[in-house]
């Protein structure tokens, strides 16, 4: 019983760095045999996938319904414009990075083929927003239908709380206590699942590094290099940069949020770790209702992370087949990797699909995609937890921050 209560009280990070460590350990020792407890973390990533979806959908919900029209329209703007400039910066510095140390030089293709995904057109896009049927959305996880869904249930509640008719108001107050109620209710959940997250996380880790091992992370390990020396100058240049404009301790904010990106890098799926985000952005004194709505938002269409990973991919593939690009090349390849991922899912190795995508378009072999998917799983943790991160420092740059948040940033 005290064991038990020692590890409840423990620190989360804490728990789920000893499980990660330990599963990288039991990975080298094992090997493919690690494979084994696979399902233990599998079950992990369904259940807070479980919890997501409804977690996603009510707290957006709640979000909308707290501000009328204006305040929706001027605080979504901020975010678009906050994700294309984050998301530009980060192809940018892979592109630079991957240029300086030219990774892929002394690399072969390998013999596995993969299939050309197939893009979609811009109107379906659009259309699949808007779903025929509510239920199916939710079965099927579209998150963007789902997020357009609970837009607009919000906005008809925040409409009824604010009209003029007094029995409206009370029904929309009454609508707010209802979902209100159903959030608590699932955060509630969350922190049970949280509980088993250390195990499931040290299945993770074991079962990838005992199948991919270390022969290949060595292969690959300029690469992989170029990926986190990225990820690093994008914490300590642009969102260090944001945080200082908008008047935050910068050291106090990521010590608030850890739980938050050390989530997202151990599980590998900022959708999953979405509930812990939140939580975190509102400890980092991120405004609830900010919170609320914007973090989902970044978790559909912000991948700071996967626009990194693309831009040094493309010069990764070039540098194989011997490709020169020139500066047009490189200008088209910022803006169609910009566009692309802004909407990226945030699931485990939804990259690779996008980066096959981009491949096609400039006519490079799309067998890089499997070169690469070697290391996909130790780049993704990074990429999620800089996507995570990303978010939450977007949400603190539209919210005003509170007095305590306005002290002298470091």
């Amino acid at each position: 019983m005290k064991l038990w209560k020692k590890y409840k009280n423990s620190s989360l990070v804490l728990k789920m760095s000893i499980g990660f460590i330990l599963g990288i350990v039991a990975g080298v020792i094992f090997g493919e045999k690690a494979g084994i407890i696979n399902p233990l973390g599998t079950l992990l990533i369904h259940l807070l996938s479980l919890i997501a979806i409804p977690v996603i959908f009510l707290t957006v919900v709640l979000a909308v319904d707290q501000m009328k029209i204006a305040q929706l329209g001027k605080l979504g703007s901020k975010l678009v414009l906050y994700y294309m400039v984050t998301t530009a910066a980060a192809v940018l510095i892979g592109l630079a990075l991957a240029f300086t140390i030219n990774p892929g030089e002394n690399l072969t293709l390998p013999n596995t083929r993969v299939e050309q995904p197939e893009i979609p057109q811009v109107s379906d896009v659009l259309l699949q927003i808007v779903p025929k049927n509510i239920f199916a959305a939710f079965s099927a996880g579209d998150l963007m239908a789902i997020l357009f869904v609970a837009v607009i249930i919000g906005t008809a509640i925040s409409t009824m709380k604010f009209s003029k008719e007094e029995k409206m108001q009370e029904y929309g107050q009454l609508l707010d206590h209802v979902f209100k109620a159903l959030n608590e209710m699932f955060y509630k959940i969350l922190g049970g699942i949280l509980l088993y997250a250390p195990i499931g996380v040290f299945a993770i880790s074991a079962s990838t590094f005992g199948s991919q091992g270390w022969d290949t992370f060595q292969s690959l390990l300029t690469f992989t290099a170029v990926f986190y020396i990225g990820i690093i100058l994008l914490w300590l240049i642009v969102y260090t940069s944001f945080l200082k404009f908008s008047g935050r301790s910068i050291v106090s904010f990521f010590k608030q949020t850890k739980e938050a990106y050390t989530t997202a890098f151990f599980t590998s799926s900022s959708i999953a770790s979405l509930p812990v985000a939140i939580n975190a952005a509102k400890k980092a004194g991120v405004s609830e209702h900010t919170a609320n709505f914007s973090l989902p938002l970044g978790a559909v269409f912000n991948s700071d992370g996967g626009a990194l990973r693309m831009g040094a991919s493309i010069i990764f593939a070039a540098n194989i087949t011997g490709l020169d690009l020139s500066i047009s090349d490189l200008i088209i390849i910022v803006v169609i990797g910009t566009l692309l991922s802004v909407g990226t899912a945030g699931v485990p190795a939804a990259g690779l699909v996008t980066l096959s995508a981009v491949l096609s378009m400039f006519g490079l072999p799309l067998e890089i995609v499997a070169l690469i998917a070697g290391v996909d799983a130790i780049i993704g943790m990074g990429g999620t937890a800089s996507n995570v991160i990303g978010d939450i420092v977007g949400a603190a740059v539209v919210d005003k921050p509170s007095p305590k948040q306005a002290k002298s940033t470091v």
